[in-house]
């Protein structure tokens, strides 16, 4: 199982995204996996806004219809009780500047016992996660397991 970043996205669809090679290498490996692919409602919310922003908001609707209707992503909805772990989450890395949505995710993440990322960002590494981007990929910082309750 893996959870797929807003940045793994980004990196597909624009090609002067710094990770452009990587994240299509990377969609490549998962192509050729067995792996479960899931991301949340918030990661497509990000990833569709961003889209929109340095594309169009035609181009940004397209890649929304596909991954929405996508047979193999499949889509975390968290509810009223996974918001407020990330909430928990987002003041404990207050001084790393993680976002609420990459709360979200290492909410949903743990629920579904999901321990990796295909992912850019080092916070999900901070937070305890394995970080992957086709064939392995670990940022060297350190690791905090994630608990919602410290």
């Amino acid at each position: 199982m893996i959870f797929i970043d807003t940045g793994a996205f980004l990196g597909t669809y624009l090609e002067k995204d710094q990770y452009h090679h990587q994240a299509l290498a990377g969609w490549q490996d998962l192509k050729d996996s067995t792996w479960r692919c899931f991301t949340s409602n918030f990661v497509l919310d990000e990833t569709f806004t961003f889209l929109a922003r340095r594309t169009s908001y035609q181009f940004a609707a397209g890649r929304a219809r596909s991954l929405l209707t996508s047979n193999i992503l499949e889509i975390l909805r968290p509810d009223q009780e996974m918001e407020l772990q990330a909430l928990t989450t987002f003041e404990k890395f207050a001084d790393q500047q993680v976002s609420f949505t990459d709360c979200v995710s290492f909410a949903l993440m743990k629920s579904q016992r999901i321990h990796r990322a295909f992912a850019f960002d080092r916070h999900f590494a901070l937070a305890g996660f394995e970080l992957w981007s086709g064939g392995w990929h670990s940022v060297h910082e350190p690791r905090a397991e994630y608990d919602p309750e410290r």
